[in-house]
């Protein structure tokens, strides 16, 4: 068990900063920190919405993600003011560390795990 959450947490933490790589052109190590968080508790949310519809399953994903980010911006962005991002131009941000906006692509993202193979 300690070896497959390593593994995810691993996974997780390389998957995320290669696509944020992608995506903006640069990343933190906060962010693959948060990555590898987030990839288990993916997976150990995927085993609770097991019996849920795709779509419901995938919003779980968003939610864990987003609420992750959240906690993670106001954290380095708000308290340690490293402005790793700042979201505060997109429409219903929340304290500029959150929005609708990559709530929905995480969602998309999370699609992948969330649903059964």
């Amino acid at each position: 068990m300690k070896k497959q959450t390593a593994g995810l947490f691993v996974l997780g933490a390389a998957g995320y900063a290669a696509l944020e790589l992608l995506w903006r052109g640069y990343t933190h190590w906060t962010m693959a920190l948060t990555g590898g968080a987030v990839m288990v508790s993916l997976h150990r949310l995927r085993e609770r919405v097991r019996g849920e519809p795709p779509l419901i399953r995938c919003l779980c994903g968003a939610a864990c993600i987003t609420a992750a980010e959240y906690v993670v911006g106001c954290t380095v962005n708000r308290r340690w003011h490293l402005q790793v991002w700042d979201y505060s131009r997109e429409k219903g941000n929340l304290h500029g560390q959150i929005c609708p906006k990559y709530a929905a692509l995480w969602a998309l993202l999370s699609a992948p795990i969330m649903l059964p193979k």
